[in-house]
């Protein structure tokens, strides 16, 4: 007795945060043995299946789920904080570091038209968050929407491709963070960066990169609610900057600048929309948040929604400004608005664009700091991940693990790996996790399980079947012959029917509670179509590295994940029987 007394004193008692046990990384029945090991490995087929057709649902998401963290984040956040979230989150990276990029290389003066393009896209994307933020509002934003009405599998695949975003954008905004640094100290873009003999794209080192990122993830482990004082100050200065941008930018027009509007086609805009579309990425980071929000249904439309309609018309009109003030073959490809303003006369003027990129991009870093540790901690509590990282401290109500995992992963990035190489690669991570988030809408509206007839689920499998293969005909189509028209009288025809299709021959299995995408099924499926157009002005770079990620994803999957989420999902429900065979569901 005395023994059982003792046991039942030390599991009441709270373990400490600061553990690194075998058990805390890999407590499943798979990886307590090698024998167990092994018997895993071949059963991987039955499993594969098993996670293949496996779903969660809304409430195990919201409270099962979310027990595996030990202690709970703190509901600190109004739709005042995600408003400047959506701030702080998204604008700097984009408009300050790629605007310059494409409106040289691909778009020219028509960089303006690229930031519409993916404007309306991202909007089509936000819409499909939104209803999810706010009928399952818990840290995983994406990751845990998909795995509701996708399956474990899908959720895998969109939880890499998470991860790899956070690394990669963090890493591409620590870099050009020091470009702009080099500008404020009037010295050349890469004068602070170490010259080696690597391969190019590889071969300038970044410390300040590192250092900056340390700088922001440390702040976002104190305290969300303090981090949210911080981005508000640093957000109201980057926004005084912006309007003076806009108005200087436009009180030095040149309207000869505009000519040739589009030097390389609309194939140079579509390519530029592809590669800015990371300038908006940031607001799935306000998603995540939904966990920490006091009133979800209210405050997360008013943040989503909110900043990102302000968004994107800021966006419009700086890279509007900046093509009136300098031609596009002498813009700056680093530091496009500092060099621009030193060109109409203004050399003062470039200190204060510099210092206001700088402070955008700090709060892009800060935002993303928290936003992608929650992404992490969500992910881990699904044992996609050691479920180690999911912890989250019992005073500061925030993931300090996850936090960790991603600032040294980035930073070992930032250090390497140029903002070209890094760019590309984010956008096709970014617009395929969009896609599938539309998908998962359609599916969430349209099929309930246990509901909906079979008949009528065969019907949206085969209409999103052809939707996402008009789709990626449509691209296809364009990347192959940009000025033609004769493979569009296919594809658009079928992507319209398809849609029809679920519009007229089914019934909508599900009504949104609170808020819900407008004009189910056709924004949705706008949305699909836009993000694989996008998709597809991308170059075969991007894609061969997108392609190499995944294989390595697919590959730690195999040995791992599958077992891990395997075991917690069988593990999980063996207990609810145990429950409801001895009538006793909280003993």
């Amino acid at each position: 007795m005395g023994s059982v007394g003792k046991e039942s004193i030390n599991e009441a008692q709270p373990r400490s945060y600061w553990r690194w046990s075998k058990k805390d990384f890999f407590p499943e029945e798979s990886f307590q043995s090698w024998s167990n090991y092994r018997s895993a490995l071949s059963q991987t087929g039955l499993r594969f299946k098993d996670r293949l057709v496996g779903r969660s649902d809304d409430a195990n998401e919201v409270g099962e789920v979310r027990k595996e963290s030990e202690n709970d984040m703190k509901k600190c956040l109004s739709w005042w904080d995600l408003i400047w979230f959506g701030f702080g989150s998204v604008i700097g990276a984009g408009i300050f570091v790629l605007t310059g990029q494409e409106a040289h290389k691909h778009a020219g003066p028509a960089i303006v038209l690229s930031y519409v393009a993916s404007g309306i896209s991202a909007m089509l994307s936000v819409f499909c968050y939104t209803e999810f933020a706010v009928e399952i509002p818990v840290a995983g934003g994406s990751f845990a929407y998909l795995r509701v009405e996708l399956g474990d599998f899908a959720a895998f695949i969109a939880a890499g491709n998470i991860l790899l975003e956070c690394m990669v954008g963090n890493a591409a905004v620590a870099r050009a963070w020091t470009s702009y640094f080099t500008t404020l100290l009037n010295r050349h873009t890469n004068s602070l960066r170490i010259h080696t003999n690597l391969a190019d794209g590889y071969n300038l080192l970044d410390p300040i990169a590192v250092v900056v990122l340390v700088v922001a993830s440390t702040i976002a482990m104190t305290s969300t609610k303090k981090t949210s004082y911080f981005n508000w100050i640093a957000s109201a200065i980057n926004n005084i900057v912006i309007i003076f941008v806009i108005i200087a930018g436009f009180a030095h027009a040149d309207t000869t600048n505009l000519s040739p509007f589009l030097p390389h086609g609309a194939e140079g805009v579509f390519q530029a929309a592809a590669i800015v579309y990371f300038a908006y990425g940031g607001f799935d980071n306000i998603a995540t948040m939904a966990e920490e929000t006091r009133n979800p249904s209210r405050d997360i439309p008013l943040g989503l929604l909110g900043s990102m309609s302000l968004i994107t018309v800021i966006y419009c009109l700086m890279a509007l400004s900046l093509s009136m003030m300098q031609k596009y073959t002498d813009i700056d490809p680093n530091a496009a608005y500092s060099v621009a303003f030193q060109s109409v006369g203004m050399n003062w003027a470039k200190y204060l664009v510099a210092l206001g990129a700088l402070k955008g991009m700090t709060t892009v870093l800060l935002v993303g700091a928290l936003g992608q540790a929650r992404y992490i901690t969500h992910i881990a509590r699904a044992h996609m991940i050691p479920p180690w990282f999911s912890l989250v401290h019992p005073v500061t109500g925030t993931p300090i693990y996850a936090t960790l995992l991603i600032t040294i992963s980035g930073s070992c990035i930032a250090f390497f790996s140029g903002l070209d190489v890094l760019s590309s690669l984010l956008s096709v991570s970014t617009l395929f996790i969009f896609m599938m988030m539309s998908v998962a809408l359609l599916v969430r509206r349209y099929y309930a399980r246990g509901i909906t007839p079979q008949r009528d689920a065969l019907k949206l499998m085969i209409f999103l079947i052809l939707i996402i293969a008009s789709s990626m005909g449509t691209s296809a189509y364009w990347g192959l012959n940009p000025k033609g028209w004769l493979g569009y009288t296919m594809t658009i025809p079928l992507w319209f029917f398809a849609t029809l299709g679920i519009s007229v021959f089914l019934p909508q299995q599900r009504a949104p509670k609170v808020w819900g995408v407008p004009l189910v099924p056709w924004l949705p499926s706008l949305s699909i179509a836009t993000n694989l157009f996008l998709m597809g002005s991308l170059g075969a770079e991007a894609f061969i590295r997108f392609g190499i990620c995944t294989v390595v994803m697919l590959i730690y999957y195999v040995f791992v994940g599958l077992h891990a989420t395997y075991d917690l999902a069988h593990q999980k429900s063996s207990k609810t029987v145990d429950e409801e065979d001895t009538g006793n569901p909280n003993p």
